[in-house]
């Protein structure tokens, strides 16, 4: 048995198949299968519990929550995640709009990028932006080492426009703040805006009311002349060239990482139809599975 003060830690360690784990899993099994919101689900593996115990330090109240929250989310917006196929946005990828840094940060968080600018919102829908951030987020929170340290999100808002703008309405603000807080079993480290102009601020003024203090308090906006202060929360060994760091450039590290969710889109398919289930990581998905433990 662990002592009280260190169980959320120490229980965070521990690898999946570890027995201490057992008692949580089953718990948070038998609550869940009793909860009147998941009656439609008639059984959840122990890695998919595992995901939302993790992003909840082992705190069975909150790790229901977040899980019924999780099963609501996606239950009402079916247009964004019912369809996770890599291939159906391909073309907003082949833009370089998206990057999962290859290193982690010094803290061991999952970094990602978003370069809002080469999204063209005559040709993809907020939506299917969104959709890609799903996925990315589906993929990496398989990851122990991302359950247990989280994820950092840098928007490089450089190109952002009215055209932008006018897509965000506030029930897909809504939406994107709830992943942001509640409803995903990831922990969100820090949401650093890089480049954002003048009218952005109407748009973050629709999104921030739904944003829990503690997710505001992790939100950093740092203006056109970012380089300085993004080295102060990430080291410049992982950041590319372009965000004032040493690591490969963000155009490699954009198409590296569509391979991957290319790579992936069995396993996607997998979750949007079976979210609770096992997920079977299969060889080509090599690169997900040296990031497990």
């Amino acid at each position: 048995s662990l002592p009280a003060e260190s169980r959320p830690q120490a229980l965070n360690e521990l690898p999946d198949d570890s027995e201490l784990l057992d008692p949580y899993v089953s718990s948070l099994r038998r609550r869940a299968l009793q909860t009147r919101e998941l009656s439609a689900v008639r059984s959840f593996s122990d890695g998919f519990l595992l995901k939302f115990l993790r992003a909840r330090d082992f705190d069975a109240e909150l790790s229901l929550k977040l899980l019924v929250n999780y099963q609501q989310w996606r239950k009402e917006s079916p247009e964004i995640s019912g369809c996770l196929s890599p291939s159906s946005v391909l073309g907003l990828l082949n833009t370089t709009y998206h990057a999962v840094l290859p290193q982690r940060d010094h803290t061991g968080s999952r970094v990602l990028i978003y370069r809002i600018g080469q999204w063209n919102p005559k040709d993809w829908s907020a939506f299917q932006v969104f959709r890609v951030s799903l996925m990315t987020s589906e993929i990496i929170s398989t990851e122990i080492e991302t359950q247990r340290r989280g994820v950092k999100a840098i928007f490089d808002l450089q190109g952002w426009t009215l055209g932008h703008a006018l897509q965000i309405n506030p029930s897909l603000a809504r939406k994107i703040s709830s992943v942001l807080s509640d409803s995903f079993p990831t922990k969100v480290r820090g949401i650093h805006l890089v480049n954002e102009p003048m009218f952005f601020r109407p748009v973050f003024a629709m999104i921030r009311p739904f944003l829990p203090d503690k997710i505001k308090q992790r939100i950093h906006m740092h203006g056109a002349d970012f380089h300085k202060a993004l080295s102060k929360f990430f080291s410049p060994t992982i950041l590319p060239p372009e965000y004032g760091g040493e690591g490969p450039g963000i155009e490699e590290a954009c198409q590296d990482w569509t391979n991957q969710l290319l790579q992936s889109e069995t396993l996607l398919q997998q979750i949007a139809s079976h979210p609770t289930a096992d997920i079977a990581i299969t060889p080509d998905e090599s690169y997900l599975r040296g990031n497990r433990d």
